[in-house]
């Protein structure tokens, strides 16, 4: 419970046909989950957090009253990172019990990046490109150096990691 939020304490890691491991190693959701194409499914009683759900996560971590969405938080990922596993030192102190793991990405092309030192999150909420076509969608991303977390959108095809919150 993070706020008026439940929140999984881990990432995603359901085995379907839009999933992968990281390198297609299964060690790897083993300890971060599967990473996932848009969109995805999560279990009975939970679902994809929008932008609206993570901004109310990372306002309420931080403190913050900002209106703007996705809500881009300076301090929120220290206190939702993992105390271990994030490269060069870049740990949180897991405040919440959020346990945030830097699980990588993967792209249409078959390659993989950054686990250890970054994690990227799916939103459920869609984004259009100028064209005013529908294939984006919203993500956050945590990275080792900094204790901000930042959304942005990126192509659907991408894999990122999944966290479900409570109905």
């Amino acid at each position: 419970m993070i706020g008026e939020q439940v929140w999984m304490a881990e990432n995603l890691n359901n085995n379907t046909t839009n999933s992968k491991c990281y390198n297609n190693e299964p060690t790897n959701c083993t300890t971060y989950g599967r990473l996932y194409k848009w969109p995805t499914v999560c279990p009975s009683g939970w679902h994809i957090p929008t932008n609206a759900e993570w901004d109310k996560l990372l306002r309420y971590v931080d403190g913050n009253t900002s209106t703007s969405s996705p809500y881009q938080s300076q301090t929120a990922g220290k206190y939702l990172k993992a105390t271990s596993g994030w490269d060069s030192g870049g740990n949180g102190t897991d405040v919440y019990g959020f346990r945030a793991l830097p699980g990588g990405y993967g792209n249409y092309l078959g390659g993989y990046y950054t686990a250890g030192a970054g994690g990227y999150w799916w939103t459920a909420s869609e984004d259009t490109d100028i064209m005013g076509n529908v294939n984006k969608a919203y993500r956050r991303y945590m990275g080792y150096g900094y204790d901000a977390v930042y959304g942005n959108s990126e192509g659907k095809n991408s894999l990122f990691s999944v966290r479900c919150v409570k109905d």
